[in-house]
């Protein structure tokens, strides 16, 4: 029997590929769907039915995918960052149309994109890159989307994309078009760089209340869920929640406690953390977390580390040190508070920085209103930077935002005492650290790069500017400093 003409299609059917056309479907829109291994196109199908007859058609050759769709084509492709997604546009536009759209929603580096979108529209063709957050379970029921490219594409699918998106009830569908060229691309990896702060930052909370307060994976459950229930409502925090009350199956105890700590990584993290340096914007907490994941690869060598400071009286924990363990679970909730301000402070300037450099006019507000559901980094605190910049779009940083500021000005006494009982117990919190630093570096008016700007003017001529006199000065250092040894 012949197959109908569907509306999109989607190839690249690993789980967030199968996850989202089961979503697209569910909504109402018929698709069809291809992989170059084509079992998946079977499973895909299969699941199709088995979750509610849903409109997915399957194919096994890549020119019967593309002739299914209807005019002008759309499809969505799902697959490995880098070559696969090469491979596949030279499959798939074999067979597409001038005017057709091709649209990229993997976690792509936003140069690629660019020069895919120049490629394919010497065939006459569209391009999209889409960031697409929340996961295999967003994929499925509502993730955040990121589109950036082409307008007109944009226009193409916009119906598709407003219901397929997670829908938060105050502030519509968790979609936007994010602006030209590579920016969904950007904005996406930068989400990820956030997310990789909040993850960190989290881990060390844990941390600090288990190493130094002592609290049974019992109490770590309550404390993450009571916390959830007010500023730090996240889907990271409720996960978090949610995995210290998982029993092993395979032995005694707690799941999260025979986990190897030993973090992986795709590389959306490091991206974040070379465009920061491009860019010259500090995001020392999205730099702390990434150096985090790099030691915890080192697990042999820490285990070898550990033998030879023990052996030397330094033990896991330096001192142990008597607390009050609930003034500690609200200092550490303030500390965490505190801390993931400045790691979504770091982020927005980031994106602001390569918006300015690319010339995207990137609505700030607007990213922070479709991160508000269906992705990794959702949380209630996003409807804050969303109304911060609403009152000020043109805000410098998040930290002198009035609500902000307030708020960490309450917070900073809880912060410091976190971090001042961490590093007296020997236990790192690296990305709590990071953002205190960060913080008291950008709350002071006079810093001691003064000096620093001294010693490049002595040792290499750099010159230097005086905070008197309007100018550039250079001062022949080290002859004054001879004659005044003599």
């Amino acid at each position: 029997m012949a197959q109908p003409t569907t509306r999109i299609g989607l190839a690249g059917l690993a789980v967030m590929g199968q996850n989202l056309a089961l979503n697209i479907a569910e909504k109402g829109f018929p698709i069809s769907v291809y992989n170059r291994t084509t079992s998946k196109v079977d499973e895909t199908v299969e699941r199709a039915k088995q979750e509610g007859n849903l409109p997915v058609y399957g194919y096994h050759d890549p020119e019967a995918f593309v002739h299914s769709i209807q005019k002008p084509r759309v499809i969505i492709m799902l697959v490995k960052a880098g070559a696969p997604v090469d491979q596949t546009i030279k499959t798939l536009s074999a067979y597409m149309e001038k005017g057709d759209c091709i649209i990229d929603g993997g976690n792509e580096w936003y140069e690629n994109t660019e020069r895919r979108e120049k490629e394919v529209a010497e065939l006459g063709l569209l391009y999209l890159g889409m960031g697409v957050s929340g996961g295999e379970e967003g994929a499925r029921n509502g993730p955040s989307l990121m589109p950036g490219g082409s307008f007109e594409a944009f226009k193409y699918i916009e119906d598709i994309l407003l219901k397929v998106a997670a829908q938060v009830p105050d502030s519509g569908p968790c979609v936007t078009y994010i602006g030209k060229g590579g920016s969904g691309n950007f904005v996406k990896m930068i989400h990820n760089g956030i997310e990789y702060g909040d993850m960190q930052l989290i881990a060390e909370a844990y941390d600090v209340l288990k190493s130094v307060g002592k609290l049974s994976n019992e109490e770590l459950q309550s404390v993450f869920s009571e916390w959830n229930k007010g500023e730090l409502l996240s889907f990271l925090i409720e996960i978090t929640a949610d995995i210290f009350g998982i029993k092993d199956d395979k032995g005694d105890g707690y799941l999260v406690d025979k986990v190897l700590d030993k973090t992986g990584m795709k590389g959306t993290g490091k991206w974040t953390v070379q465009q920061a340096a491009e860019l010259s914007i500090a995001a020392p907490t999205i730099e702390a977390s990434l150096d985090a994941r790099f030691l915890s690869g080192l697990k042999e060598e820490r285990v070898e580390a550990a033998k030879v400071f023990k052996s030397g009286g330094i033990g896991d924990i330096v001192t142990d040190q008597p607390v009050d363990k609930q003034k500690l679970i609200d200092d550490v909730r303030k500390a965490l508070y505190a801390a993931k301000i400045c790691s979504y402070a770091q982020g927005m300037n980031l994106i602001r920085a390569k918006s300015i450099e690319k010339g995207w006019d990137l609505k700030l507000g607007e990213l922070a209103r479709i991160w508000k559901g269906g992705c990794i980094i959702r949380a209630i605190f996003l409807d804050r930077i969303k109304q911060a910049y609403e009152r000020n779009p043109n805000l410098a940083n998040l930290l002198v935002d009035p609500e902000f500021a307030k708020e960490i000005i309450d917070y900073q006494s809880a912060w410091r005492r976190v971090v001042c009982l961490a590093i007296n117990s020997g236990i790192s919190t690296p990305g709590m650290s990071a953002s205190l630093a960060y913080f008291d570096t950008y709350r002071r008016e006079r810093l001691p790069a003064n000096l620093v700007q001294a010693q490049r003017d002595y040792f290499g001529a750099h010159t230097y500017e005086r905070v008197d006199i309007e100018g550039s000065y250079h001062t022949e250092w080290f002859k004054l400093a001879k004659q005044s040894r003599n």
